[in-house]
């Protein structure tokens, strides 16, 4: 029985892809295989000798140790993707309250009186008057899962659309509209278009990403959307841009102390996942990801380990994570080999100084076989499992 420990609210969904004839799950599991979290802190938490592994129902990762769980061999797993639809139709929502005014419009409202409301809401609507997003020009930067069904979508209301991104994944393009404009630089398509959404991921070269370089070469009154990190923004540069005028509108889902209450700029209360069946759909994931691995050593959507995955084809498999030293695999092999076991299928896959190798066999390794393995210099972590 595999022990799963839940630092957060998690949706029962999880129960359906965690069976309870194999997994018992429960938020004060001790020593548990691996663990499921959304936003709990754990960065601090003690790794215990037997965890696995730790999956984040959401995308990002910055409150799991990555750095420490890599070195002890424990994969970490989050979910992209999984609350891309929510997120995409706030950006949508986001685009429409920053064109039309709509929330002075309904703050104004609420504070009229009397029985002539109708009339003193047709005399003072004009000061309301927005734009129409239809034949605006939008740039979509970043086209992951979210970015892409931004581009789409916006490009099905009317919008014309430049997409951006110099890494887009083989499958996210396959998911992109033919109609889509593709853009080479920010240099070329920032001076062009009427409002710019972000969708990228935060890392060190991407922190402060709109910057004051980048906001110069937009033209005057564009209109600003982040709903992917606070910090790929850099508030000082943008701060300026909106009391220039260079920036009309900027809405974030990511509010900090220097934006509340600034004309022109919109705070959302970081609402861009937050839905039930989002919550349910990165639950969902997490615990598909969890099992895969537990169950059969696949690695699906892991921050920090090679992705690998392999088929079952034999009756019993070995997973092994270790340094990506040269013959390393030769080594894995021939001590197989002398265990006089054969090799039904194998695979091996790479990142960065980490290496991970799957080998299904016809039989049980023997037990000084299974020793043999962990005694291979650069070898982190042996696993062994039964195929059914």
């Amino acid at each position: 029985m595999h022990r799963i420990l839940t630092l957060n609210a998690i949706s029962d969904v999880v129960r359906n892809e965690l069976k309870p004839d194999r997994y018992q799950i429960s938020d004060h599991e001790e020593n548990p295989t691996a663990i499921l979290v959304r936003s709990a802190d754990c960065r601090e938490r003690e790794l215990n000798e037997g965890l696995l592994a730790i999956a984040r129902a959401g995308a990002g990762v910055n409150n799991i140790p990555v750095s420490r769980c890599t070195q002890e061999g424990i994969a970490v797993f989050n979910t992209p993707g999984a609350n891309a639809n929510a997120v995409k139709e706030l950006a949508l929502c986001c685009l429409l309250l920053a064109s039309r005014n709509v929330l002075e419009g309904i703050a104004w409202v609420n504070t009229l009186s009397g029985e002539d409301v109708p009339m003193q809401v047709e005399q003072g609507k004009r000061q309301f008057v927005g734009n129409e997003l239809h034949g605006k020009t939008l740039a979509v930067i970043g086209l992951g899962a979210i970015g892409v069904m931004v581009a789409n979508d916006a490009h099905a209301i009317g919008m014309h659309v430049i997409g951006y991104d110099p890494f887009i994944s083989v499958e996210h393009a396959w998911g992109l509209s033919r109609a889509i404009e593709r853009g080479n630089s920010l240099e070329e398509i920032l001076p062009h278009c009427d409002y710019i959404t972000i969708h990228v991921p935060l890392m060190e070269k991407t922190r402060n990403y709109i910057n004051e370089r980048v906001l110069s070469l937009v033209k005057p009154g564009t209109m600003l959307m982040n709903l992917a990190r606070g910090e790929l923004v850099d508030n000082a540069a943008l701060l300026a841009a909106v009391e220039s005028g260079k920036i009309s509108r900027y809405v974030t889902d990511f509010p900090t102390e220097e934006l509340l209450n600034k004309k022109n700029i919109i705070c959302v209360p970081h609402l861009g996942a937050t839905t039930p069946e989002s919550e349910e759909n990165c639950a969902r994931m997490a615990a598909q990801q969890l099992n895969d691995y537990i169950a059969y050593g696949n690695i699906r959507n892991s921050v920090n380990l090679p992705q690998c995955e392999m088929v079952p084809s034999g009756v019993y498999r070995i997973c092994l994570l270790h340094k990506n030293s040269p013959n390393m695999v030769g080594r894995i092999t021939a001590v197989v080999g002398a265990a006089q076991c054969n090799i039904a299928n194998m695979i091996n896959k790479s990142r960065g100084e980490l290496a991970y190798t799957i080998l299904d066999l016809d039989h049980e390794l023997p037990e000084y076989g299974q020793t043999s393995l962990t005694q291979i210099r650069g070898m982190m972590r042996v696993r062994s499992l039964t195929l059914s």
